[in-house]
């Protein structure tokens, strides 16, 4: 049996070129400026992001791919594959989960086999939903232990995450006016986590070091009742910073393996530059 994974430009993908042999299709997301507007990944990457912020002022938003665009999709592939897994950024972050669905739902009849998972997460830690189920396919498992499996990892995700721009979060519409005025005021850090799909605030912080140092604790918290064995950093285009974190986390934590991935332009829009964040999941064996 072909299983095609379709996911959308949130995720992390180190090289696209590729994605087509390993059987992955990914959708870009838009960012808009002013009235410009670029898929994100193709047009766009988050170094151009940033140069872009410099120099033009103009309102930046990001949006969903459309229901076309899935649905062309799901038709091109329907044709070469037995079956389609979407898997796509929290539906809390974004309507692209929304999209996928209806665009499926449209080809119930023509194309049936299409299964749509909302991940709950964003970046690399969609991505590793995918690499997981990959895995599960090689080994055997049905479609539906696939997804069943798949939804059991996403309830035991956390991830955390120091917003790098107050400001930028503000502009999105993530951040309400009073809040943003506080935060600004009084240099606060908000840490957030990501709960059953919605962003929380977790902590408030007022130096970066204070911020780094407490979801650190809450790695060495979650150790406790968990097996933890690969950790990820996920980072604006603060890269250096998050290897030093890594090579201090590293001195406490020598077992677990750790890598840093980049949050990618529509992330960045709405958290700025020097986000950064850690994830991980429970990694129990079921009995």
């Amino acid at each position: 049996m072909r299983i095609a994974w379709v996911t959308d430009s949130t995720a992390y993908i180190e090289d696209l070129s590729v994605c087509k042999e390993n059987d992955v299709f990914v959708v870009p997301m838009n960012i808009l400026f002013g009235e410009k507007e670029y898929k994100d990944g193709i047009d766009l990457s988050p170094e151009d992001l940033f140069e872009k912020l410099k120099e033009e002022k103009v309102e930046v938003k990001t949006s969903q791919p459309s229901i076309g665009t899935f649905k062309e999709l799901y038709e091109k592939l329907g044709g070469s594959y037995d079956h389609i897994f979407s898997i796509h950024v929290s539906s809390h972050f974004s309507g692209t989960m929304s999209s996928a669905y209806q665009a499926a739902e449209l080809l119930s009849d023509t194309v049936p086999s299409i299964t749509c998972i909302d991940s709950k997460t964003l970046t690399y830690p969609l991505t590793e939903l995918i690499e997981y189920g990959q895995t599960l396919h090689k080994k055997g498992a049905s479609i539906e232990e696939i997804k069943e499996s798949i939804e059991e990892k996403i309830k035991t995700r956390e991830l955390y995450v120091m917003v790098g721009s107050l400001e930028q979060l503000h502009k999105s519409g993530r951040m309400n006016g009073l809040s943003f005025f506080l935060g600004s005021v009084l240099n606060i850090k908000p840490i957030l986590s990501i709960e059953d799909g919605k962003l929380e605030v977790k902590e408030k912080v007022r130096s970066i070091n204070k911020g780094l140092s407490n979801m650190s604790k809450l790695l060495g918290d979650a150790l406790q009742r968990k097996v933890i064995k690969k950790v990820s950093i996920l980072h604006g285009l603060n890269h250096d910073e998050a290897l030093e974190w890594i090579n201090e986390l590293k001195i406490n934590y020598p077992d677990i393996e750790f890598g840093a991935y980049p949050l990618g332009a529509v992330i960045d829009v709405h958290a700025g530059a020097n986000t950064i964040g850690i994830s991980w999941t429970d990694e129990h064996e079921k009995a």
